[in-house]
């Protein structure tokens, strides 16, 4: 189980964002509001959803992506680190919130107007 100290501060510094909580996965936590997750805590780190709409905020910053290693590669996730000073600052952290939640919100309701598609299992061969 993660420690839960540096979550209960992120928690805390979300606190006006409102109804942002916090569940334990792969060693970190994902980080939610009204069910959407919009944020990742891991190695102590705090990390927002990005896309092309918040990302010049992260680059200007020089903000990373979260990267984690499968067995064969590198994969980075878009989700990107924030800023200390951000993180350290209520005001300015639930601005950056209220971003990450939107492009978590549209990236939500993108997948769910996509039809699924539905496969068939091939048909059984008879046995001898």
């Amino acid at each position: 189980m993660p420690d839960a100290t540096f979550k209960d501060y992120v928690l805390d510094q979300l606190r006006d964002f409102g109804g942002v909580g916090a569940r334990a996965m792969f060693g970190g936590f994902g980080v939610y509001k009204a069910g959407v997750m919009f944020g990742l805590i891991a190695m102590d780190e705090l990390y927002f959803k990005v896309d092309d709409s918040n990302r010049p905020d992260y680059e200007a910053r020089k903000c990373q992506p979260f990267v984690y290693e499968s067995k064969t590669k590198s994969i980075s996730m878009s989700y990107w680190r924030v800023p200390d000073d951000v993180l350290e600052n209520p005001d300015d952290l639930k601005e950056w919130a209220m971003k990450a939640y939107d492009v978590a919100l549209k990236k939500r309701s993108a997948s769910v107007a996509k039809p699924r598609r539905r496969f068939r299992s091939a048909p059984r061969r008879k046995r001898r």
